[in-house]
């Protein structure tokens, strides 16, 4: 009877071989301390934000509970409602245009009473910590001060009536709570807007009630509580634990993205590892036969090198730990005001045991197969393994690779905020890993078939990819993944910046312009055209409106009964835009029913965005009911629209037969094109004079904070990418040390027949070049079709590529890679033919 070896001998004797300085298994160390290091980092930062918000809600909000409601302000019933909960405060927000002297800002109009803020204190550039302004006084951020030239004491002018530069924000306490804005805050008394006639009958504004409830109280069932109350109030209620949903769900996505990114660049290094600990046990093929002749067992071999290479693992992993929340601070600030809070130097348990499970499991996967390899032959195939190469039998690995993968899986998917999308990312890669993998494989039997040069070098650098032990699959599958990432992502952003550039000029307006008031219209458009005759301007009813139901009329859905909302259906989260008309808006396509006759005065009618009506299983004939100005109305679906959303005009998902709701108070939104090199400063100013209660947004500025979020997405995700590379090297590392033996025994022979050191480098850099010259090929063609497929079929824009830098970019990474190659190569050469002879 075979007696097993015990873990604690077999952990002394792997100790005793296993080097201080993991002499061997440093490639398995680099490898995972690359892919651990990403996730931790990813992870780190996006749990330290999500905790940030989570923390913070309560100050982030203003208070525990938030109504809002668009065009008017809370009635008496409401107001009595919510002061029995407990503290309020009201206030207003607007769209508005702030003037001093001769320049003009779009800003955002935070008009507040005298108990904000509920929660927090606002603090002044000068240290002082504020509540609401004293009236005929107002605190601006310091991004109007810049564009308006004003410092404390000056005066400024909004919707026609001064106000007095109290002081300039330093931080505004519930800043990140109110969400994206057109431009800088200015924080006003309550009782302004309407001193100013900005919240007139049809004006645009928002009305916020904050409310800091009693201790114990759950904010969630009182906000549901007050939406049973007021059903048709139209109130979009948000609670302390979702105090910015907008920021929380860009976190939480950016973040599940990095993520995958991260994990797809430990699998990459996987092969890596797996290089790694082939090389390692074939460099203790010797040991391991002797073990065997001394009478060891499979079981006990396996346990003397799996303890070997779990420490090695658990040390690369541990130090990918450390890495990667020291780089977290950095990480933050390269990312900058794309975070809606700084994260700082953090701590996340949860995260960085995440980011170790997934780097021990990547090594189980990759590890197992050459280590139960080493287990299984008998000692006298290990030691004529040199002359007589072991038979490889995949088999015995496909039990332990099968549950590292589905572990690998369920760890994704149970932790991820979007299930579908990480199935279909991990599905991707696998996808493409396989397709790279036979890539691999084609290029070997290419290479097996192709003509031999006449020049030996080449003869020789050729067959190498082909040869016995050749890496040249792994290599292609690794680097090609790597650098495919790296030509899809320039791809993708030179498009995207060809698509901005070519588009905007031809099809974005200059200005848009709210609250016109629809007695002034005309006088509106002589305005804009006394200063520039050939402007184009258009000008549609706008409303706001919440949708209440909508189905069949006898069995309508009520949106309050909703557990969650589907993101394809979005307008039915709050308040959207409304309008009305007599004719099919331009951009616009009818695709089912059709659109009422002029002058209709039937019952009331509605189309609407055919994506919406396929979200929700709508058709023809179903009915809709909007909440608005606190009033219920209910229209029958005449048609489904298909809505050119790039057009940056006016798009609407439901547009109404004007009988449905031009009752209704409202104001015009207005679109001004001017024609090409127009001067843009006297209209502004015109516009201004002429409709100080209208907000003037120039088109120009909202696309330059575009690009800027755009380029600060793209370096979050070049980071991410750059790791797949880097591993991808890791990889060609390793298949270079997993062939040192066989590479060595080539070389020497080669110099005793006479070969020169310049020529072996010369080898070198021939078979490298080759199997650059076939990853530039994989990589360019895998790299563009996928951004390909996100440029046309997913964000359906041009394909308009900048070629220059997308070669650019693959040649920086192929540069690298001969690099490497070349570098890792260099000890071989130095073998000395005797000594290299006598160790055969």
């Amino acid at each position: 009877m075979t007696t097993v070896l015990p873990w604690r001998t077999a952990w002394t004797i792997a100790r005793r071989d296993l080097s201080a300085r993991f002499k061997g298994l440093r490639l398995l160390l680099v490898c995972l301390f690359l892919g651990v290091g990403a996730l931790a980092a990813i992870g780190t930062l996006t749990g330290a934000i999500e905790r940030e918000l989570a923390s913070r809600g309560r100050t982030i909000l203003g208070g525990d509970l938030e109504l809002a409601v668009w065009q008017r302000s809370p009635t008496v019933a409401e107001k009595s409602a919510f002061a029995r909960l407990g503290a309020t405060s009201t206030g207003v927000r607007m769209q508005a245009m702030a003037t001093a002297a001769d320049l003009a800002a779009p800003v955002e109009l935070k008009a507040v009473d005298s108990a904000w803020p509920l929660v927090g204190r606002l603090t002044l550039q000068d240290g002082r910590k504020v509540g609401a302004p004293p009236a005929g006084s107002a605190w601006i951020a310091s991004g109007a001060a810049e564009r308006l030239s004003l410092r404390p004491g000056s005066t400024i002018t909004v919707g026609g009536k001064p106000l007095q530069v109290g002081g300039i924000i330093a931080d505004e306490p519930d800043r990140l709570g109110e969400g994206f804005t057109l431009g800088p805050v200015v924080i006003a008394p309550a009782g302004f807007p309407a001193q100013a006639g900005l919240t007139s009958p049809g004006a645009m504004y928002r009305s916020k009630t904050r409310i800091a409830l009693p201790a114990g109280r759950d904010p969630v069932r009182v906000g549901a509580a007050l939406k049973r109350q007021f059903p048709s109030a139209g109130f979009e209620i948000r609670t302390r634990d979702k105090a910015s949903p907008g920021a929380e769900r860009f976190v939480s996505r950016m973040g599940d993205f990095l993520v995958l990114v991260g994990l797809a660049a430990l699998v990459i290094a996987g092969i890596g590892i797996g290089g790694g600990v082939s090389s390692y046990l074939e460099a203790r093929r010797g040991s391991i036969a002797t073990l065997k002749v001394l009478g060891a067992s499979s079981t006990a071999i396996a346990r003397i090198y799996m303890l070997q290479i779990g420490a090695a693992a658990l040390a690369g992993s541990l130090a990918g730990l450390v890495g990667g929340v020291l780089i977290t601070p950095l990480l933050g600030a390269a990312l900058g005001n794309l975070l809606p809070v700084a994260p700082g130097f953090v701590f996340d348990p949860l995260a960085l045991v995440k980011a170790a499970l997934y780097g021990l499991l990547v090594a189980v996967i990759f590890a197992a197969p050459p280590l139960l390899a080493a287990r299984r032959f008998p000692a006298m195939a290990l030691m004529r393994a040199r002359v007589a190469p072991l038979a490889s039998r995949w088999r015995d690995s496909v039990l332990p690779v099968t549950l590292g993968i589905t572990a690998i899986a369920a760890l994704a998917l149970a932790t991820a905020s979007q299930p579908r999308v990480t199935a279909w990312f991990l599905s991707g890669c696998i996808g493409l890993l396989a397709l790279l993998a036979l890539l691999g494989w084609a290029i070997r039997w290419g290479a097996r078939r192709s003509p031999r040069p006449q020049q030996p070098l080449l003869r020789i650098a050729l067959a190498n990819l082909y040869r016995p032990g050749a890496q040249t699959g792994a290599l292609v599958t690794a680097l090609g993944f790597g650098l495919s990432a790296f030509v899809t992502l320039a791809a993708i952003q030179t498009s995207l910046d060809a698509n901005i550039a070519a588009r905007v000029p031809q099809r974005a307006p200059d200005y848009f312009v709210l609250d016109v008031p629809r007695e002034r219209a005309d006088l509106f458009r002589r305005t804009v055209t006394g200063q520039s005759p050939r402007a184009d301007v258009r000008m549609v009813p706008s409303l706001r409106g919440a949708i209440l139901a909508y189905g069949q009329t006898d069995r309508m859905t009520r949106v309050a009964d909703m557990a969650a909302i589907p993101d394809e259906a979005w307008p039915l989260r709050g308040e959207r835009g409304l309008t009305y008309s007599d004719t099919v808006p331009e951009g616009n396509t009818v695709t089912a029913g059709k659109w009422w006759p002029t002058g209709y005065a039937g019952p009331p009618l509605v189309s609407i965005d055919e994506k919406l009506a396929q979200a929700l299983n709508l058709g023809i004939g179903d009915s809709l009911t909007i909440g608005l100005l606190g009033v219920e109305r209910t229209a029958r679906i005449a048609s489904l629209r298909r809505i050119d959303w790039d057009s940056m005009g006016f798009n609407y998902v439901l547009v109404f037969s004007p009988n449905a709701i031009a009752d209704a108070p409202h104001n015009l939104a207005a679109t001004i094109d001017l024609p090409q090199g127009s001067a843009k400063g006297p209209l502004l100013r015109a516009m201004v004079r002429a409709f100080p209660s209208s907000s003037v947004i120039e088109i120009g500025g909202v696309l330059t904070q575009a690009r800027a979020l755009l380029s600060q997405v793209s370096l979050a995700i070049l980071s991410a990418a750059s790791v797949a590379v880097l591993a991808g090297i890791a990889v060609l590392l390793g298949a270079i040390a997993a062939a040192r033996a066989s590479r060595t025994y080539d070389n020497v022979v080669m110099r005793v027949l006479g070969a020169s050191r310049r020529q072996l480098l010369g080898l070198q850099l021939a078979e490298y070049g080759l199997l650059s010259l076939v990853l530039a090929g994989v990589a360019l063609a895998l790299g563009s079709g996928i951004a390909w497929l996100v440029i046309v079929q997913m964000f359906d824009f041009d394909w308009l590529p900048s070629w220059p830098r997308v070669l650019a970019v693959l040649g920086t990474g192929l540069l690298l890679v001969i690099g490497f190659a070349l570098a890792a190569s260099l000890p071989l050469l130095k073998a000395k033919p005797a000594q290299a002879l006598r160790e055969l």
